[in-house]
């Protein structure tokens, strides 16, 4: 596949926003921190003509034929797609089109790697809604909060330095990190622990992978 049908699947489909990592962090902001999950960044896209019908890892789309992420299909069909829509609409009307980000992974992936013959799940950690935009943390909360599907709220509160070094320091139940958002921000806090982990399998290079 050339470069020019990469660029046009990237426009056919919405892409995550980068997330700064700490340094960025707008100190004393009033924060929801979820769980930091590692694995791949998956989307999916939702029409009310057509339903779900367009999947994407980070930069490309994939499908049924997709080796590896072909998996996470049946993981979302069967365990996510209608309740989602059915829960997004009950506080937002007129929908032209939803896309939903995931995190898959399975208990061995790290970095974007995974094992492909191992179990995976999916973690929903946003919604996007045409011409509205990102749903907020707190409405994210409300609407999936008591769903197992839903990355898990590890801290609510002011983002500050202490908050920061906790994270850092391992003092939260996340091996990875958390994801702290606000109404008009989102940073990435993760953890000393991993950073060792990266050390160890990329060395000097394990900075591509950090924050």
């Amino acid at each position: 596949m050339g470069h020019h049908q990469h660029d046009i699947e990237r426009i056919r489909m919405l892409q995550y926003p980068t997330i700064n990592g700490s340094k960025h962090a707008p100190l004393g902001k009033p924060c929801i921190a979820f769980q930091k999950y590692d694995g791949s960044n998956l989307r999916w896209e939702w029409s009310p003509k057509r339903g779900w019908t367009k999947y994407g890892t980070r930069k490309q789309l994939f499908d049924n034929n997709t080796p590896l992420y072909n998996q996470a299909i049946p993981l979302f069909m069967e365990g996510i797609a209608d309740e989602l829509v059915y829960r997004v609409k009950q506080s937002n009307k007129g929908i032209e089109r939803i896309t939903a980000f995931t995190e898959f992974f399975g208990a061995s992936s790290f970095a974007g790697s995974h094992d492909f013959d191992e179990p995976k799940e999916l973690k929903l950690f946003d919604v996007f809604l045409f011409k509205k935009g990102f749903i907020k943390p707190k409405e994210f909360v409300r609407t999936f909060g008591d769903r197992s599907y839903a990355a898990e709220v590890l801290y609510e509160g002011n983002l500050n330095k202490q908050f920061v070094l906790d994270v850092r320091e391992g003092r939260y139940p996340t091996p990875e990190g958390v994801i702290c958002k606000g109404d008009d921000f989102m940073v990435k806090v993760k953890t000393n622990a991993y950073f060792a982990k990266l050390y160890e399998k990329y060395n000097d290079a394990w900075v591509n992978y950090a924050e």
